[in-house]
């Protein structure tokens, strides 16, 4: 019998970028996605912009990547997959209606910021963007889910971007808290569980991921500086959205993985030690500890890192600890100081491949073993809540005879619920599950269609072309056995 608590939120996740669409409708402004070109695994994805003239692409997901006094601009030539994405923002209604029938206690989805207030610097929010999330929100309750809202999932107003070069300027704090403080207001009544940013440990993770022999002390600099900023406007928003709603249970959410030392050495154990502390530890201790860990300086001398910190900012950041924590969890990394065979790919993962384990097309290790050992350690060290709010298999699926005979997948997620269960067993106090792209979305690293992790299958390709029709697959009949059991039937 499994061992989840009887309020199990069991449901799936999204983010507004990866399946919205309707860029340009609403009053929506642009985001720094809507100038992201497509990708694939061997290609990047690219921001297109303008420059004195003449226009350009850089690789890239934020806006930190654009040249200095670029200006984002959308090109006639290139194909932009967020611009329709499966365009829940026309479809929300039927997809909810499918989430509910699949038996969903919870449904994750971002806001987009640019659609509360377009540039980021609006004094008053867009009504259109408040009233589209309000249906939404309404629906969802109406058909007895829970929403779980990230106030930012990768999705910045592009005109903050290109003047504030991504959260460089501390103008960013009072501009964040300004939008979280207008969602807090507009939806106390409808949403109870918020996360503040999306994998905000990313910023530092990306970094180690292109390798320290391509990226400079002034990349790491930008990154502490960012995330400094960002900490401190997420914990002013804890702090303004305990007073408006004390109900409110406010998450962060970190990029989650486990680190394995790659041989005995005693060096490979310290190598995966500070791997940790730099990827996970150093965002999790200052959100959910409130405070910088012991081990910061020492991140920062190893690159002359010289934050700038200003008075109060350390008591704001003790202030506004989050109430849970949440994290995206796909698969482990194995780290040694040895020379390597094959390496490793995929979320943010780096090193060599772990002999122990199974891997993807898309490179990324299937490792259960280390969702359990996250979870344990990570709850051990907090205490407070948990939730996952990201795990899925992505894969190129077969559609036959109108649906996908998609076993891999459950066969993914079934061996991740029991790692779950056996944590919850050991005393972690988990709330919920949420699997990535519940139904088939945009991928955020490579920009395809074609790489996905849904329950619902929608007809769209890599070109952008398709009917949009929604199918599901057999993992959704599978999950809808899943929730209705409270995870006994797997």
């Amino acid at each position: 019998m499994a061992h989840f608590r009887k309020d199990f939120l069991w449901g799936g996740a999204v983010a507004a970028n990866q399946v919205e669409g309707g860029y340009n409708e609403g009053g929506k402004g642009l985001s720094v996605t809507d100038i992201t070109t497509a990708g694939s695994l061997e290609s990047p994805r690219y921001l297109t912009y303008t420059l004195d003239g003449k226009d350009g692409k850089v690789a890239g997901m934020f806006a930190s990547s654009l040249p200095k006094g670029a200006k984002g601009k959308i090109f006639d030539n290139e194909y932009y997959p967020n611009h329709v994405a499966i365009d829940f923002y026309h479809h929300y209604k039927e997809d909810i209606k499918m989430f509910a029938d699949m038996g969903f206690k919870v449904f994750r989805t971002s806001i987009a910021w640019t659609r509360i207030f377009p540039t980021g610097e609006e004094d008053k929010p867009n009504q259109e963007g408040l009233d589209f999330y309000r249906r939404v929100f309404e629906e969802l309750k109406k058909n007895g889910i829970e929403p779980l809202v990230t106030i930012s999932h990768y999705e910045d107003p592009l005109a903050l971007g290109e003047k504030y070069n991504d959260w460089q300027d501390r103008k960013m704090i009072d501009l964040y808290v300004k939008y979280a403080t207008t969602l807090f207001k507009e939806y106390k009544d409808l949403v109870k569980y918020w996360l503040t940013f999306n994998e905000i440990n990313s910023s530092l993770m990306f970094l180690k991921l292109v390798g320290d022999g391509k990226v400079s002390d002034a990349d790491y600099q930008k990154a502490y500086q960012k995330l400094h900023h960002q900490f401190v406007a997420s914990a002013k928003a804890v702090v303004a959205g305990h007073k408006i709603n004390p109900d409110f249970m406010i998450g962060n959410m970190i990029a989650g993985s486990v680190y394995y030392p790659g041989t005995p050495d005693p060096k490979d154990a310290l190598a995966a030690r500070y791997e940790e502390e730099l990827s996970q530890l150093y965002c999790a201790d200052a959100q959910a500890k409130g405070e910088y860990p012991s081990f910061a300086k020492r991140l920062w001398d190893e690159h002359n890192v010289h934050l700038k910190i200003e008075d109060g900012d350390l008591e704001v950041m003790k202030e506004g600890k989050v109430d849970m924590y949440t994290f995206s969890y796909y698969m482990s990394n194995m780290v040694t100081t040895h020379d390597v065979g094959e390496k490793a790919k995929g979320n943010f993962a780096a090193g060599a491949k772990n002999p122990y384990l199974e891997y993807s097309e898309w490179g990324w290790s299937t490792d259960p073993d280390g969702l359990q050992l996250y979870l344990e350690k990570m709850y051990d060290r907090y205490g407070i809540p948990m939730m996952v709010v990201e795990n899925g298999l992505g894969a190129v699926d077969k559609l036959e005879d109108g649906t996908v005979h998609d076993d891999y997948r459950i066969d993914y997620l079934r061996k991740h619920i029991k790692a779950m269960d056996k944590a919850v067993e050991h005393g972690v106090d988990l709330l919920a599950y949420t699997t990535w792209g519940c139904i088939d979305c945009v991928s955020a690293g490579t920009g395809q269609m074609s790489k996905r992790y849904g329950f619902i299958y929608v007809d769209r390709d890599d070109k952008g072309e398709g009917t949009l029709k929604r199918l599901p697959k057999d993992s959704y009949y599978w999950y809808q056995k899943v929730i209705a059991s409270n995870g006994d039937e797997l």
